[in-house]
């Protein structure tokens, strides 16, 4: 009996942090440690480690409270949940309450600050910076940020700056690798956010939320989705022609036809978005897998040829 509660305990809280959507920030901080690896040759397990655990954290706080904002707002007990948009629906359904949702969120800050608090002490004010950032703008995200039309940004910024930061705690130095490869990832969680905001149109209006898609509208926003893939592809092609990225870094672009593919249809009002969004899900996590392993690959045929 015990052993059946814990697991349905630990299935609504994975459920409450979306899980499925955590990865995107492991992919960001293991490409700063990846990339640090190919520059210099060298990586620190556990800094790499302790910063996949700090932003996880983080994000996991992103999203619990907004999913607490979310449901004091109303928004959540109006949207169509999919798994992929619409809320975790844990509130709603009454499987947590709104209080303890909340303090969680908080928690999961703390143990995130706490965890850039010591690379602050070890590695100084740039790492400073980059957690003043990250906490002012996970508390206030679902408030200010995406009231002032501004999600879709934060959560590019947030992408880069987590390659920034875990690529800065490796070398002490930031410069046009750890920005460019900041930029490609950023540019792949922001298409996320973008794509999963169709199907919550309407509940994110009515409460008020300004998301691309609500200034653009559904029709507009459905035509513009490519810019997000293409500049991903941009960025990759421009790294590897001005030889900061290593030509390997275009196998990345393999997952092109998926991201292409996710704008099929995107206007139809069907089950349809809930298809695309995976498409938009799959995508964005291949490229980002490919682009740590080209990074990978070069690092041991570089390796390799000097041995």
């Amino acid at each position: 009996m015990l052993q059946t509660y814990c697991t349905v305990s630990l299935y609504i809280w994975l459920r409450a942090i979306r899980i499925k959507f955590l990865l995107s920030s492991v992919i960001s901080a293991t490409l700063g440690g990846i990339i640090a690896l190919y520059s210099y040759n060298d990586v620190s397990v556990f800094d790499l480690l302790l910063v996949i655990i700090g932003v996880m954290v983080l994000h996991a706080s992103v999203d619990l409270l907004n999913d607490y904002r979310d449901y004091r707002r109303g928004i959540d007990t109006k949207t169509r949940r999919t798994g992929m948009s619409g809320g975790t629906g844990v509130l709603p359904e009454g499987l947590l309450l709104p209080g303890t949702i909340y303090r969680a969120g908080l928690l999961c800050l703390l143990a995130g600050g706490a965890v850039g608090a010591y690379y602050i002490y070890t590695h100084g004010v740039i790492i400073g910076i980059i957690l003043g950032f990250a906490i002012l703008s996970i508390y206030f995200y679902s408030t200010k940020i995406v009231d002032w039309g501004l999600g879709e940004t934060f959560v590019g910024i947030k992408g880069a700056l987590i390659v920034l930061g875990s690529y800065y705690i490796q070398t002490a130095q930031l410069d046009e690798l750890s920005i460019l490869a900041g930029a490609a990832a950023g540019s792949l969680s922001a298409f996320v956010l973008y794509m999963t905001s169709f199907p919550d149109h309407d509940a994110d209006k009515s409460g008020g939320r300004k998301t691309l898609v609500i200034r653009l509208g559904p029709a507009s926003a459905a035509r513009l989705y490519a810019i997000f893939p293409v500049l991903f592809a941009a960025i990759v092609i421009y790294g590897v022609y001005s030889s900061i990225f290593p030509t390997y870094c275009l196998l990345s672009l393999s997952g092109m036809p998926l991201g292409l593919m996710a704008g099929r249809n995107l206007s139809r009002d069907s089950a349809e978005p809930v298809r695309q969004m995976r498409y938009a899900l799959v995508y964005s996590r291949i490229s980002g897998v490919l682009l740590i392993m080209s990074f990978v690959i070069s690092f041991i045929i570089s390796t390799l040829e000097v041995v």
